[in-house]
């Protein structure tokens, strides 16, 4: 029996969909390529898990003194990842669709789905999304030089991703997201510039922004050990974070997280209107389901995850039985460490109230001396209010958020 159908729901769910043409050369996600034959014995599988799962409540279970969008301001989240959740053809995106929304009900909701400029077909596929429910895609352009492209083993170019992006423009996304990364092997901070002055003149609403972390597990950590590629130092990534943070607020983009911009008035909880909400939800540590293999949840005290193998997965994740391969309980400890880590990703920062009611204590108590060393670092903004990381300090938030571990 899975412990988890005698929990109350959560308003943010997770579906992970592990399929992919070809794992990136960067990739250390749980994805697996060429298996397209399982498609429709996992999308069974991933159905049963999400109709096991108990409904959202109508109303958040958090404390009325809590951070504005935990009160129920924040709408409840559906997030398709992978993966290629755009490799899955359109009936049985249907039928998981359908399965999540006995989970998370779409009424009010953000849909995300993540597509692949390289898996996704056309206008029709795009539009089929739409009238399927799903408001907002996240595309994975990862940078608009096809070499770059080519050595981080991407199947689209350039020319590709700009047609993507224009087909969902064209059939009515209002949400489009786009997912680059700087300090790739080879590129010069002028490379970085140009790639940003190109993709601004696309007219996107929203940019998710990462620096390269090159993972021991994959083949572009060996070629760069090996000495094939050479990647920028940390003084030259530094500098393509710098621009980014001046070149965006001067097109008109609001940072509101340290990786993440996005246009448009001020909206939910003051965010840019075009934010992405479930992301907010996990920096706001609020709880959320997850289903598929390998798929991470958090809930009522609890941290879960799901087998990993396709294979594994289809077999266990029946109506009676339980796919899961890992619970942790947190701790106090833990909640209040990754309330800290998560939170302080917002530029808005956390404030004093949230941490109460979110792990029912006094960080300026709990940890004086780590809020004051990152205060005299440059790194940490305190206020009577919360935290917040300083413009400095956002180029160094795994230093600080060291200091709450």
């Amino acid at each position: 029996m899975d412990w988890r159908t005698t929990t109350i729901g959560a308003r943010h769910l997770y579906i992970h969909i592990p399929f992919c043409h070809r794992r990136c050369a960067y990739c250390d996600f749980n994805t697996y390529a060429n298996m397209e034959d399982r498609m429709a014995a996992y999308v069974n599988a991933l159905c049963n898990e999400l109709r096991a799962l108990p409904r959202m409540p109508t109303a958040p279970a958090v404390p009325a003194g809590s951070h504005p969008l935990m009160r129920g301001d924040l709408p409840p989240t559906i997030f398709l990842g992978g993966g290629t959740p755009s490799m899955l053809p359109i009936d049985q995106m249907a039928q998981v669709l359908e399965a999540a929304a006995t989970v998370v009900p779409f009424a009010g909701a953000e849909i995300t789905v993540e597509c692949n400029p390289g898996t996704v077909l056309g206008r029709d596929y795009l539009r089929d999304l739409r009238s399927l429910g799903v408001n907002r895609i996240s595309m994975g352009v990862q940078s608009l030089s096809d070499p770059m492209l080519r050595m981080l083993g991407r199947i689209h170019s350039a020319a590709d991703a700009r047609a993507s992006y224009e087909d969902a423009r064209r059939v009515g996304f209002d949400s489009v997201n786009l997912d680059f990364i700087f300090g790739l092997p080879g590129q010069t901070a002028d490379d970085w510039q140009a790639t940003l002055a190109e993709a601004v003149t696309w007219d996107v609403d929203h940019f998710a922004i990462y620096s390269l972390i090159l993972e021991e597990s994959t083949p572009l950590y060996a070629q760069v050990m090996g000495g094939r590629w050479s990647v920028p130092d940390d003084d030259i990534t530094g500098q393509m974070y710098e621009h980014t943070m001046e070149f965006l607020a001067a097109q008109g983009y609001h940072q509101y997280e340290i990786s993440n911009w996005a246009r448009g008035t001020a909206g939910v909880g003051g965010l840019p209107r075009h934010a992405g909400l479930h992301n907010v939800a996990y920096w706001l540590n609020a709880d959320y389901h997850a289903a598929g293999a390998g798929a991470h949840g958090h809930v009522a005290g609890q941290r879960y995850v799901d087998i990993l193998g396709i294979d594994d997965y289809i077999a266990k994740a029946g109506v009676l039985n339980s796919p899961i391969r890992e619970t942790t309980a947190l701790t106090a400890a833990d909640t209040l460490a990754e309330t800290m880590m998560m939170g302080l990703r917002l530029n808005d920062g956390i404030s004093f109230a949230h941490i109460v009611d979110r792990c029912g204590v006094d960080v300026r108590q709990v940890h004086a001396a780590a809020i004051a060393t990152a205060q005299a670092q440059g790194l940490l903004e305190v206020s009577d209010v919360g935290l917040r990381l300083t413009p400095h300090g956002r180029m160094f938030g795994n230093q600080v958020f060291g200091l709450f571990v």
